[in-house]
């Protein structure tokens, strides 16, 4: 026994000699090097304030089996420290907790401090405090700015170290990044840019964490700091030294969506092409911006106009479930490369020309080892090329991969993951569980008055800009000011009705005259100011006129974006009086309130006293908030709260804001199509759906945040609306695809020393059902020959062999995964000398 413990102990003290060691993390000009070794390293970005402390460990292992290294995050400021000198790292903020979940499933973690992370975030994650402070210009050389920016940076690296989370320290950070895109931009601050970044650099590099720092988008970054590319293609990208490593820190997986506009996306043939030619021509670490884009709860998205959704078309959904064939695809795509590491890591690639926009890069060292990748990146045909004596077929805007230099095991433009369509299940469709009704009844109210109602009013000559007026403590600011007008005053003489013509900032705008709502104006993305006229009525005597101006997210990008205002600057103007005469409002002592008497109240958590509900609900009333209790939907299935009915607003499950709402602001009827080619340069308005439909109608609803009975709804509803057409949604697979062709290379699986060599690896479809409490309980559609048709529309084309139906359903029914050989030997050969592919669509429950 005393040997045992004598064993036991000094196996511990080993261990704590490893923790305190830790890894060391460093770089030369091929790659981040861990612990003396070359390291080729995926990355993928999840922020832990877009989800829940309750989902992390299920995306962090998501992102693991999706065959990621390392998952990058931004730091927020703001939600840290929303008062000065006043921190906050509990719940969704709780960064600490954030690194050591990534820990415990043995992936790194890349930490972009910044402390400005743009990330379509309110005020870019400055807090607004900061703005405050005199004398201070942001992002500068600027002493008040430097000395706020060092100590939250300072704080941050304090707190990672007194966790022992840096590589050196045995923990899982083995990059930081310091500053943001601040290149894209950088111009506009004249000479004071190029000594701020040195500053920051040298500040960062003073903290001593033992991992080297990046700087993305910054190209004249100081050494030791390894500057990095942005983009949606970052292949071309070269490094400012041939002593630092060709890294891409952000690969958009898709794009932003906002209020207004449609749904961007993008096709993952496209990501994928644009990862692997990255990797041909010699980077060793890319991120996907974003893996899990997750959702902007609260107040905090940005840009203005940012959806509450900030599902980015990741690979993980904004409800955390894998987004199919996108998640698959890449991730056989992670270990293609991986296959190819050996020789990545050893050498440089050797560039070889195979024809016109035909492009061969070979990575072979003195031991024998090759690899190689082979691309076509013409947009318009097809290719084969002569590779090594052996013939390749590249599709267009394609490259394949082959780790021996012989063998293709993986196309970006040939899928072999399956598809899963994902449908929102509303339980007012179910028979028996109609969620709708749960909203019918129920209700209490209280109505927000109309201009000024709290006892911390002001009033100022003039028209005051609103961020800097309220400090963003809430959406809203009245402007309201009362007139008397005499029975003979040429305010009632006028030859037609007095228009009230009213200027804004942005970013949306109500106007009530005497009580009642006049009119609404709004800007959106890009063009955020807002020029409304309004006609109205005047009566003898005294008139209010009350103008509600709200922020939908604060300005988070551009040179100097602090500066850019909101809210109502003027002029205020009625026009059309007597004679053509107008009136200027604008020099005119105005009453301020800042925020609602509801938000002051407390109304969101559903406690206060104020509620109504022994009389006739006001439904389609501007300025209404609501309140009911809920039951959550059955089941353990993603929730999303449909706000159909709804108008304009904000949202509270229990307390917890899920977001601002805008079913009614409705997206262009033009820009969309049916189908977008992955073929050819991607930007963010390429590919786009639910044109002239409502930019977001469907709102997540954490499962962590509801119980399964006595749940509290509160609903501020800015324009009007009627809360009884509320219903819940859950996220469910609804049927999985998957359409191999004869001609797709074998699963990556299958690579191995010995079976690499075999001349008949076939292509092979596999099903997989997404739940593992499911199996494949039937086949809806299966043909062999020439199919055609996307998943839930696939149609015979005009061969298809009689044998293919029974083959996949005796392979496939009753099992949770089932794989078929795609080949005429298996299925038959309906059509001889055609091409063939097999498109199979199944059931799971």
């Amino acid at each position: 026994m005393k040997g045992v413990a004598y064993i036991s102990i000094v196996l511990m003290v080993v261990e704590m000699i490893v923790c305190v060691i830790g890894m060391t993390v460093e770089y030369d000009h091929r790659a981040v090097v861990i612990d003396g070794k070359r390291r080729v390293l995926m990355s993928g970005s999840i922020h832990y304030p877009r989800s829940t402390p309750e989902m992390w460990p299920d995306l962090i292992q998501k992102s693991k089996d999706g065959g990621l290294d390392v998952i990058e995050t931004y730091v927020f400021w703001n939600s840290h420290e929303p008062v000065q000198n006043q921190f906050d790292f509990e719940g969704r903020n709780d960064l600490v907790k954030f690194v050591k979940t990534v820990a415990d499933a043995g992936l790194y973690v890349h930490l972009r401090i910044g402390p400005y992370v743009c990330a379509e975030w309110n005020y870019g994650g400055f807090p607004l405090w900061l703005h405050f402070i005199p004398g201070i210009q942001f992002r500068t050389d600027n002493e008040p700015f430097k000395r706020e920016m060092q100590k939250f940076t300072a704080k941050i690296v304090s707190m990672m170290k007194e966790e022992k989370l840096f590589a050196s320290q045995g923990g899982p950070i083995i990059l930081s990044q310091i500053e943001n895109e601040y290149g894209n931009i950088d111009t506009h601050y004249g000479s004071a840019a190029k000594s701020y970044i040195n500053w920051a650099a040298g500040m960062a590099i003073s903290l001593d964490t033992g991992v080297p720092w990046v700087m993305c988008q910054q190209v004249n970054a100081p050494d030791p700091i390894i500057n990095t590319c942005n983009g949606f293609y970052c292949d071309q990208f070269t490094p400012n030294s041939g002593k630092k490593p060709k890294m891409w820190t952000e690969n958009w997986t898709g794009w932003f969506q906002t209020f207004g506009g449609a749904v961007p996306y993008r096709p993952v043939e496209d990501i994928a092409f644009s990862v692997a030619r990255f990797f041909q021509r010699g980077g060793t670490f890319q991120n996907y911006y974003m893996y899990h884009g997750g959702t902007n709860f609260g107040r905090t998205s940005g840009g203005p106009f940012i959806t509450t959704s900030y599902d980015y078309d990741a690979p993980i959904d904004e409800y955390g479930l894998i987004r199919q064939p996108k998640w698959g695809h890449l991730k056989d795509l992670h270990k293609a490369i991986k296959l190819c590491e050996p020789a990545l890591i050893a050498t440089d690639p050797k560039e070889i020309k195979l024809g016109d926009n035909l492009e061969g890069h070979v990575y072979k060292t003195e031991a024998g080892v090759c690899s190689a990748f082979l691309a076509n990146i013409g947009t318009q045909s097809d290719a084969t090329v002569n590779f090594n004596g052996n013939s390749y077929h590249l599709p267009a805007w394609s490259v394949s991969i082959l780790p021996d230099c012989k063998n293709v095991i993986f196309n970006s433009a040939k899928i072999n993951s399956q598809v899963v369509r994902q449908k929102f299940h509303r339980q007012s469709d179910d028979k028996i569980d109609n969620s709708a009704a749960e909203f019918q009844s129920g209700w209490s109210w209280f109505v927000e008055p109309v201009g000024i109602s709290k006892s911390d009013a002001f009033s100022r000559n003039g028209l005051l800009e609103q961020i800097n007026t309220t400090s963003d403590v809430s959406d809203y600011l009245w402007y309201s000011l009362s007139t008397e007008v005499k029975e003979n005053e040429p305010l009632l003489q006028g030859d037609s009705q007095p228009v009230l013509h009213v200027e804004s900032l942005g970013h949306a705008l109500n106007v009530f005259v005497n009580g009642k709502l006049a009119g609404s104006g709004k800007g959106i993305s890009g063009k955020v100011k807002i020029s409304l006229e309004v006609p109205i009525t005047l009566v003898p005597g005294k008139n209010s006129i009350d103008l509600m101006s709200a922020t939908v997210g604060l300005q988070n990008y551009g040179a100097f974006y602090e500066l850019t205002g909101a809210g109502i600057t003027g002029p205020v103007t009625i026009k059309g009086l007597k004679n053509g005469a107008s009136l200027d409002l604008s020099s005119t002592k105005w009453t301020y309130q800042i925020g609602l008497n509801g938000e002051e109240l407390g109304l969101y958590d559903g406690s206060s006293s104020q509620w109504v509900s022994d009389s006739i609900m006001p439904k389609n009333q501007p300025l209404t908030w609501y309140k009911t209790s809920f039951d959550a939907p059955a089941g353990s299935d993603p929730i999303a709260l449909d706000f159909t009915g709804m108008g304009k607003g904000e949202a509270w499950v229990n307390g917890q804001s899920i977001g601002r709402f805008w079913p009614t602001n409705i997206a262009s009827q033009s820009g969309c199509s049916n189908y977008c080619s992955y073929k050819g340069t991607y930007s963010a308005t390429k590919c786009l759906k639910s044109c002239g439909k409502p930019s977001q109608q469907l709102y997540h609803v954490p499962r962590s945040w509801v119980k399964p009975s006595g749940n509290v709804l509160v609903l501020f509803e800015e324009l009007g609306g009627n809360p009884t057409q509320l219903s819940f949604a859950t996220r469910q697979a609804d049927s999985l695809c998957a359409h191999v062709s004869e001609s797709h290379p074998p699963p990556v699986e299958s690579w191995t020393s010995e079976a690499k060599t075999k001349e008949n690896s076939r292509p092979v479809l596999q099903l997989k059902c997404p739940s593992p409490n499911q199996v494949i309980s039937s086949i809806k559609f299966a043909s062999f020959g020439t199919p055609y048709g996307t998943c839930g529309t696939y149609g015979h084309g005009r061969c298809s062999s009689v044998k293919a139906l029974t083959i996949v359903k005796e392979a496939c029914v009753g099992l949770k995964s089932c794989q078929v050989e795609v080949s005429s030997k298996n299925l038959g050969d309906p059509c001889k000398d055609v091409p063939k592919s097999l498109a199979v669509e199944a059931i799971c429950a």
